[in-house]
């Protein structure tokens, strides 16, 4: 059973920061690609950024590119979300998910676990 377990969200204003941590049990947590995505109310959910299994490649949405970073330890069975710069549209649960297959995956159908979310709220 892999089970993913997002940690990090919350209240912040707008320019503020967060960093997410995702910590992945019941497998090697190096053989999955990972990702980030997020929904808002009314409205479906999308990809922020993902990462490699070696973590040597990444992809970011352009809303976030440059005020984002995913980063992995496979040391901790932990990948990171980054979050700088925060604007009030970044507000929305934020769910990590893995993919069993290597390399870059945008889309969540291509994901085979996900954690519950954590909810990031953005004032203005």
């Amino acid at each position: 059973q892999v089970q993913l377990v997002e940690s990090g969200g919350g209240l912040v204003q707008a320019g503020g920061s967060l960093r997410l941590s995702c910590v992945v049990s019941g497998r090697t947590f190096s053989s999955y690609a990972m990702g980030w995505f997020r929904q808002a109310p009314g409205k479906a959910r999308e990809v922020v950024a993902t990462i490699t299994r070696s973590g040597g490649v990444t992809y970011y949405a352009d809303s976030v590119k440059g005020r984002f970073t995913i980063s992995r330890d496979n040391a901790k069975n932990t990948v990171y979300l980054q979050m700088n710069s925060l604007k009030p549209e970044d507000t929305a649960i934020y769910y990590c998910a893995a993919r069993s297959v290597g390399g870059l995956a945008l889309s969540a159908i291509q994901y085979d676990y996900w954690g519950q979310g954590t909810q990031v709220t953005v004032s203005s």
